[in-house]
Parts: structure tokens; C-alpha cells; sequence
């Protein structure tokens, strides 16, 4: 199914910054960045992974995982189905192995169409198998976040994959592996507070959203006010919270050249 997504024709969009109607073809050539006002569009993982991994490098693993509704919630199921047919998914994240300019690895991409790229059960089971795979087969892994957090029809189930995750990034750690977290808008909730901020590289697209509550709300704990633009990569990385913000043009070479360093050969 996935794989199928890559060919299926797209309809031209409009920016949301400035209202522009894009014909599609303009847009891919320009890496989904509006050529109008220069504004980042969010990406389909299908769309994602054409731009970044190595043409016809990409092989799928655990598509067969599906969507579920483990505490039976109300209304979910026909919830999931609309997911489906709108983003051509059976959820939140696409993962597998690719080349990146010739260097293999796991790669993951979360896609924002499917219920705004929340993660469940199933989602935090793909990402965690995809570490388990990297660690056995010695590989690093290239993760792409784009996610609301936590998705509240699964309860406590889906707040336990962020230590599920998590603790799979740790062991894929501890046998000398590379992970490289890319944090694309929004990355927010529960995915913040988790594997997306546990990347050994912590790569973000400039002016992306990156947090875990939301501004009104923060301010409504502490009681205090938060200064502008706190929660963008910009922010975050005068703050030591990003390593890197790197241009959506750039990112493959970028990508390309840290896992050739990690490897021991030059670039």
C-alpha cells in the first residue's frame, strides 16, 4: 500500500503561510518549500523519503502492522478508518532501510495526514522494532518526527510507548549505534518528551515547531510569560536543546556526511 503512494498523483496545494495555490510538480521540485514566500510545507512520508533516501533504496518493514483500538473507544475505529483512506497509511510512521548518498540504515518517518502523526500502540511498536532491527543488524538510525504526541483514544497504552521507544533507543545506544533524530513541525507532546529529543544528533528544520505542552498552557501553570518564538528551532538550538537546524535542500548531503563520519571514512 505504501510503497503504491509513492507513484499516486497529488493535487496541487496552497500554502499556509501565505495562501499561494502550488501545482504539485512545482512543489516537489522545491523540496515542498513554497517558492512564494519561502514557507516549509508539511510532507507526506512517502514524499519525505523520495527526497531523502537513494532512489529505489527503500524496503518497507512491519507494514502489516495496523492500526487498532485497544481500550474500545468510542467512535475510534470509524475515526482510523477516515485516517486511512485521507493519508493512503495504516498509521503515523513508516519504517524500514535505505541508502542515504550510499550509507545504509534504519530510517523512520512520521506523517502528519494520519491523525495529525499521534503515536499509539502501533506506532510505538513499529519505531521500537525498527530499533531492535538496527541494533541486530548494527545500523544507524535517520528518525523523522512530525506529531501532535501522545494520542489520547488509547489511554495509558499509548503514554507507554514513550518508555517503550525509548528504552529500545537506549539499548540500540549501548551497542555503539548512531542515532540521528530529525525534528520537522510540528514535534510536540509525548514524542518530544520522548525519542525525539534522544537522538545522539538532534537535527531540526528551521522554524519548526518543537515542545511538549502547548504556550497557553505552560503559562497557565507557572504563571509565568514565556518570551516569543520559544518553542521554534531557532529557540531551541540557542538553548542547547538542537544541534543543528539544517535547510530542507541540504539535509540529504548533511545526513549523508554524519553517517560517512560515524562510519570512520571522510567526507
Amino acid at each position: 500500500m505504501f510503497l503504491k503512494n509513492l507513484f499516486k498523483k497529488e493535487a496541487d496545494r496552497k500554502c499556509t503561510k501565505c495562501g499561494a495555490e502550488i501545482p504539485y510538480k512545482k512543489l516537489s521540485e522545491n523540496a515542498f518549500i513554497c517558492p512564494k514566500c519561502g514557507a516549509y510545507m508539511r510532507m507526506k512520508a512517502s514524499e519525505r523519503l523520495a527526497l531523502i533516501a537513494d532512489a529505489k533504496t527503500f524496503s518497507e518493514q512491519n507494514a502489516d502492522l495496523k492500526c487498532k483500538n485497544p481500550i474500545d473507544f468510542p467512535g475510534y475505529d470509524e475515526k482510523i478508518e477516515k485516517a486511512k483512506a485521507d493519508s493512503g497509511l495504516e498509521d503515523a510512521v513508516v519504517c524500514g532501510t535505505c541508502e542515504i548518498g550510499g550509507e545504509k540504515c534504519a530510517i523512520f518517518v512520521m506523517d502528519s495526514s494520519f491523525m495529525m502523526g499521534s503515536m499509539g500502540t502501533t506506532v510505538g511498536e513499529k519505531i521500537t522494532s525498527l530499533f531492535e532491527y538496527a541494533l541486530d543488524n548494527s545500523l544507524p538510525v535517520v528518525g523523522f518526527t512530525t506529531s501532535g504526541g501522545a494520542r489520547m483514544q488509547e489511554g495509558i497504552l499509548s503514554l507507554m510507548q514513550m518508555a517503550k521507544v525509548s528504552g529500545a533507543v537506549k539499548r540500540h545506544s549501548d551497542g555503539k549505534n548512531l542515532y540521528i533524530a530529525v525534528l520537522t513541525d510540528p514535534t510536540t507532546g509525548g514524542v518530544t518528551a520522548s525519542f525525539a529529543m534522544l537522538g545522539d544528533i538532534i537535527i531540526a528544520e528551521p522554524k519548526a515547531l518543537i515542545g511538549f505542552a502547548g504556550k497557553r498552557v505552560i503559562e497557565q501553570t507557572t504563571g509565568e510569560k514565556l518570551p516569543e518564538g520559544f518553542q521554534t528551532a531557532e529557540f531551541m538550538l540557542s538553548h542547547g536543546f538542537v544541534d543543528i537546524i539544517a535547510e530542507r535542500k541540504n539535509l540529504k548531503e548533511k545526513l549523508a556526511t554524519l553517517l560517512k563520519i560515524h562510519k570512520g571514512g571522510k567526507r
